[in-house]
């Protein structure tokens, strides 16, 4: 990745452990472009339901040269999300398809 990696966290206060987990799985889209040129994710943590817990919603927004690829995952879709780790798996899961996608795209295929 040419730029370095944003992390911004928004309704809650930063987490190391979640901070570290992003940082990883942001190394890791190397291997899906190799064209890279910044990445900014957002997690936001939305307000408490009354029966349930907090929903996490995450962001990941990818710069490749000609394109931005941008995914969110709605927190209010999926329950599975009050876990933070679920939410950045799945964000970052989302976005590797779609790097995987732009780099066939890219090459031709």
């Amino acid at each position: 990745m040419e730029l370095p990696l944003q992390i911004s966290f928004r309704g809650m206060d930063i987490s190391p452990a979640t901070e570290a987990l992003i940082r990883e799985r942001a190394e890791k889209l190397d291997r899906f472009h190799d064209r890279i040129t910044g990445c900014r994710v957002v997690v936001e943590a939305q307000h408490r339901h009354q029966r349930k817990g907090r929903i996490y919603h995450v962001r990941v927004d990818v710069t490749v040269p000609g394109h931005e690829i941008v995914v969110g995952r709605e927190a209010d879709q999926n329950h599975a999300h009050e876990d933070i780790k679920v939410a950045v798996r799945d964000a970052f899961d989302a976005m590797r398809r779609q790097l995987e996608d732009r780099a066939r795209i890219d090459s031709g295929h």
